[in-house]
């Protein structure tokens, strides 16, 4: 007896095809396109959470860094406007109109004063005429024949002077010559520069009292002083003023030698006085205190 031949339909062929319609006896749809299932690898879990740990770590540190950044942005910037407003309040204070102090006062006149024999024209330095007293204290007049070129101060003093000034740092000096008002004596007048008021003081000190040195004259071809030469001084002197030694010299117009004067004819003559009026009143000149404006800023405070 010939057993019937049971049916394979329903199993999947060998080369992996399955009858179209028919299930699987394992419950999967038979075909081409079945898979089997892919199921996490163990651990995945935990490293993706420790990744999202770490990211959300360097975000808090990211914002951390942010805040610090713009809080010290913060304060420089404020430092900044600070120093600012500072800066700006000093300098309108600095600038603004005000009194001056008693101290700048006396360094506007020191300063002025010092400057006279440049800022002033030569001829302001010695005037066309001087004022001046004779004996018995008459006003009369003494007038300028003529302004020598600036010169070194050693070359316009004697050589006993000269080493005095030089070490006083004298910086030139200026010269004039003068006639009184009957034209009989001739002076002299030079005005040594020196660096400050407090040179000409120590400078002074040294200077020597003899009458018979001091400032070279100045003679002019052609006119009543043409014969004033060193032999023909008859007396010498100086006076302080500000930064300034003012000398005199003075002889007679008709070239008389000192050596040829009796010397109480020298003291009661008019001849010293006169010369000695005229230094005086170029020394007032060059050192009359300036007016000292009120303010830093002019008249208005």
């Amino acid at each position: 007896m010939v057993k019937a031949r049971r049916s394979t339909s329903g199993l999947p062929r060998a080369g992996g095809a399955a009858t179209p319609g028919r299930r699987n006896p394992l419950g999967a749809t038979a075909g081409r396109g079945s898979r089997v299932r892919d199921w996490p690898v163990a651990g995945t879990a935990s490293r993706t959470a420790a990744k999202e740990r770490a990211e959300a770590d360097a975000l808090q540190q990211g914002v951390r860094y942010r805040r610090l950044f713009v809080a010290l942005l913060g304060t420089i910037v404020a430092l900044s406007a600070v120093i600012v407003l500072l800066g700006t309040a000093a300098l309108f204070r600095e600038t603004r109109s005000r009194p001056l102090t008693a101290e700048e006062q006396s360094r506007y006149k020191q300063e002025e004063i010092a400057r006279r024999w440049q800022a002033w024209p030569v001829t302001s330095v010695f005037p066309e005429e001087v004022k001046y007293f004779g004996l018995d204290r008459v006003q009369q007049y003494a007038r300028r024949v003529g302004i020598a070129p600036e010169a070194t101060c050693r070359s316009a003093v004697d050589s006993s002077i000269a080493g005095i000034l030089d070490g006083h740092g004298c910086r030139t000096m200026l010269r004039a010559t003068y006639v009184d008002q009957t034209s009989t004596f001739v002076m002299t007048v030079g005005v040594a520069v020196l660096e400050d008021e407090e040179a000409r003081a120590s400078a002074a000190e040294e200077l020597t009292q003899d009458d018979r040195v001091g400032v070279l004259p100045v003679a002019f071809p052609g006119t009543v002083a043409e014969r004033f030469q060193v032999a023909q001084r008859q007396r010498t002197g100086w006076v302080g003023a500000g930064p300034y030694l003012v000398f005199s010299t003075a002889g007679y117009a008709d070239g008389r030698t000192r050596a040829a004067v009796a010397p109480e004819e020298i003291l009661h003559s008019e001849l010293w006085p006169a010369a000695r009026s005229v230094g005086n009143q170029i020394a007032y000149f060059l050192a009359d205190p300036p007016k000292v404006p009120p303010c830093t800023q002019g008249n208005v405070c």
